[in-house]
């Protein structure tokens, strides 16, 4: 089986072909057969992933972070959803955000263990969330954001433009943050319980969401939903630590549901919103969210 591979070189990186040569070196001394194709930025994996998709590849890697990986199955599902039943994606971790390989322990930091996994790992049915607004379908592996998270994402980006990656975009983006909006007013019905109430994130995870939603199952055929309201200083910091053990949901500020149904947002203020740590351009409310059980073929270890 021939691969597709789609190379993501990751941004503000010096020297980044470095690693991709190393990946190369491997996939060669193995004797895999692939062709190779580079992200141009942009969003370039969409366009990528679907032509590969056209010309009859069976497996597509994809060498990025989580957004690339994001954008190739957006690509393919844009396309046909049912595409997916004849391909097989897998992932060599090359970004700033690795949170779905990492639910899988496909070592970020050791490309070569990456290549051996797709090599000698079996094949798992994966669900798919999908984020329905309008005509619109957007398809997510990790997770969904609505409040903080995203706007966190969103000043980073904005800070990366201006200043690179470099300790004046870090010192930049937290300025900005001291100075932003903490909670909305946040609308949404899940399992039949309306939620109306001013909130400052609410994340819909198909996996773990970055620790947001530790408990979730990218293979049971539903969704989980954590709500953290606005906390006193002390609290936060409290949450932080809990969020980093793993232990988010015990706090007091913090509200988990799980949920099959679909997820339905009528109401999210100014808050920006974002897919596997990528931030949609323009959203327009009523949106809701679901999950396809076990309909994407993915290579785990």
């Amino acid at each position: 089986m021939r691969w597709g591979i789609i190379y993501s070189p990751k941004s503000g990186v010096i020297r980044t072909h470095k690693r991709w040569e190393k990946i190369r070196r491997h996939l060669n001394e193995c004797g895999i057969e692939y062709d190779f194709v580079q992200s141009e930025g942009g969003g370039s994996e969409e366009r990528l992933a679907a032509m590969l998709a056209k010309n009859g590849y069976e497996r597509i890697v994809i060498v990025g972070g989580d957004g690339a990986l994001n954008r190739a199955i957006n690509g393919v599902f844009s396309i046909d959803p049912k595409l997916c039943d004849s391909l097989t994606f897998g992932i060599i971790p090359n970004g700033h955000g690795n949170d779905y390989a990492k639910y899988w322990e496909i070592d970020e930091d050791d490309p070569v263990a990456a290549v051996d996994v797709l090599i000698r790992g079996r094949i798992r049915k994966v669900d798919v969330g999908m984020l329905r607004m309008g005509d619109e379908t957007r398809y997510f592996l990790n997770c969904l954001n609505i409040g903080l998270v995203a706007d966190i994402v969103n000043i980073r980006r904005k800070a990366y433009r201006f200043w690179g990656l470099s300790s004046l975009s870090h010192l930049s983006s937290i300025f900005m943050l001291l100075f932003h909006r903490m909670t909305n007013r946040i609308r949404f019905t899940v399992n039949h319980e309306l939620i109306d109430k001013k909130l400052m994130n609410v994340c819909v995870g198909n996996a773990q969401s970055y620790g947001l939603t530790p408990n979730a199952v990218p293979y049971n055929g539903m969704l989980d939903v954590t709500t953290i309201s606005h906390p006193v200083i002390s609290q936060l910091l409290a949450g932080m630590h809990l969020l980093i053990t793993g232990k988010l949901l015990t706090h007091r500020n913090v509200q988990p549901y799980r949920s099959r149904q679909r997820i339905r947002f009528e109401e999210i203020g100014r808050s920006c919103v974002s897919i596997d740590g990528q931030v949609l351009p323009h959203v327009s409310v009523p949106f809701e969210a679901s999950v396809r059980q076990e309909c994407l073929n993915f290579i785990i270890p």
